[in-house]
Parts: C-alpha cells; structure tokens; sequence
C-alpha cells in the first residue's frame, strides 16, 4: 500500500511540469505542423477557408531555395561559433581553474557579456561595427585601414560581425560548464602524471580532455541547439542581409510570417529547423546511451 501512494505520490509531483510542457510545448509544435498543411495568409486568416494543401508549402520553400541557404547559413554559423565558443571557453576554464587571487573577479567580468540581454548585445555590435563606429575608428587611428569597412553590408564581413558577437555572448556558459567540470578531475592524476615525467601538454591530451568528455559532449550539443536557433541577435544586427548572406532559418521563418505574411510556409521553415534539432537531439541522447553502458 505504501509503494502505491508513492507512486500516486510521483504522478502529482509530475503532473504540472507535464500538463506545462503540453500545453506550452506540445500544442505549439502540433499546431505549427497543422499550420504548415495548410495555406494560411493574411487574406483567410480570419476569414476561414483555409484549404489543405499538405506538403506543398515545403515543396515550395525549397523550390523558391532561400530556405537552402538559410540552412547552409545556419550550420555555417553554428560550428564557426561553437568553435570559437569551445576553445577560448576552455582557455579561461582552465586559466581560471589556477589558484591566483584575481581569478573569482576576472571571471565575474568575463560572466559580463552572459548577463546582458540578447538585444543589448546586438546594438551595441551593429554600433561597434557601423561605419562611424569604434571598431573603424580605432583601425584608422592605427592605420591598419585607409578607409572605413562597412562591416554590416559587406557578405563576408556580416557573417564574421554576428559570430563574434554570439561567441562573445557564448563563453561565459562554456567556461562555467567546463570550469565546473574541471574541478571534479582528481588532482592527484595529475600529480601522478607529473611524478611520472608526463609534460603538460600530454597531462592535457591523455587526462584532462578524455576527462572531460562526457561535459564537452553535453555543452556542444546544447551550444549547437542554442545557436542555431538564434534569432535576436541577427535580427538586430543585420536583419539577415545583405542579400540573405546572413539569413538563417529562425529569421526566415519570422520573414515569411511577420514581413511577406505566407504563415504556413513560415511553419514549415521553422519545422524545417525543428527536425534539425530533433535529429541533433537523438544523436546525443545514443551517444550518451551508449557512453554509459560502455
């Protein structure tokens, strides 16, 4: 009898975060995958008469074929970040992970750019960045430059401009998880290591990363599923321009919704991003299974 309350016990301690993620998660996603079946607009959307049309708002999404690059900018943009994220995020883990006096305020000040709101962020960047901005600025001063960049409307510059402006954002959460990790490493492994004449570099490549696996598995999976949905800060910064070059799929979902009002084909665009994430999810998730019964 006592299990059996226990368990009826569970139920009701489960049952509002699972009525939440039904009602707030759930009916969101079922109700975009209903929209994008359909042809929604602005000319029925009160009206009724919506008629189905099943898949042919995604035949079309890709027959039109900014949605390809949308996702190519995407991807592009998420592993650039990722990258920068990981590897300067583990230099200040480990930098920080040294016992020196400044080091708790150090890291409070790099934890700066993860306190501000998104769109802080990026109008400080698109002011850093403009042509009359500090960055221009400070290269004229230095004579790296005749002439300002126009960071903003060049292709190649507008990506570059957004990456460092989410990498920048982006640290601070790598540094606090792999910090975090670091310091459930055995220091007496590497005392040991040391003992026997291991270098830093090997105490680096053979201790700490294989160490740090399980962490570095979950903070790139969770910096690929938070960057690649991003959406406020390229809205700001370069509205996805110029010319798409910076159009990823989170602003083009909102761009065919909100701007041109094609609402299905907005759902279909932001489903399109959804089985992106699902897949990178389950990746994981057999990964993790898979780390754990070995």
């Amino acid at each position: 009898m006592t299990k059996v309350k226990e368990r009826w016990a569970g139920y009701a301690f489960v049952l509002p975060a699972l009525a939440f993620m039904l009602l707030f998660v759930g009916y969101p996603i079922v109700d975009n995958i209903r929209l994008s079946l359909f042809d929604v607009n602005v000319m029925n959307l009160s009206k009724g008469g919506q008629p189905f049309v099943g898949l042919d708002n995604y035949k079309e999404l890709f027959r039109e074929g900014t949605i390809k690059t949308a996702l190519y900018n995407t991807l592009v943009f998420t592993v650039a970040c990722l990258a920068l994220q990981f590897v300067i995020g583990l230099a200040f883990a480990m930098l920080f992970n040294l016992k020196f006096r400044m080091a708790r305020r150090f890291r409070g000040i790099v934890m700066i750019s993860w306190l501000l709101p998104a769109t802080i962020t990026a109008m400080m960047f698109k002011f850093m960045f403009s042509s009359g901005g500090i960055i221009n600025d400070t290269l004229l001063r230095l004579h790296f430059i005749d002439s300002p960049i126009e960071w903003l409307v060049n292709s190649g510059t507008a990506m570059f401009t957004i990456v460092l402006a989410n990498t920048w954002v982006g640290i601070p959460f790598n540094m606090i998880l792999l910090t975090t990790a670091l310091t459930t490493i055995p220091r007496d492994i590497y005392e040991s290591a040391a003992i026997d004449g291991a270098r830093a570099t090997q105490r680096f490549f053979r201790i700490t990363l294989p160490l740090l696996k399980p962490a570095i598995m979950s903070l790139l999976v969770l910096g690929f599923i938070y960057t690649f949905k991003v959406f406020d800060l390229v809205l700001i910064v370069t509205h996805g321009g110029p010319v798409n070059a910076t159009q990823m799929m989170s602003t083009y979902a909102y761009k065919l919704s909100f701007d041109l009002f094609k609402y299905s084909q907005g759902a279909a665009a932001a489903n399109v991003m959804f089985v992106v994430l699902l897949v990178v999810g389950l990746v994981y998730m057999r990964l993790l299974s898979k780390e754990e019964r070995s």
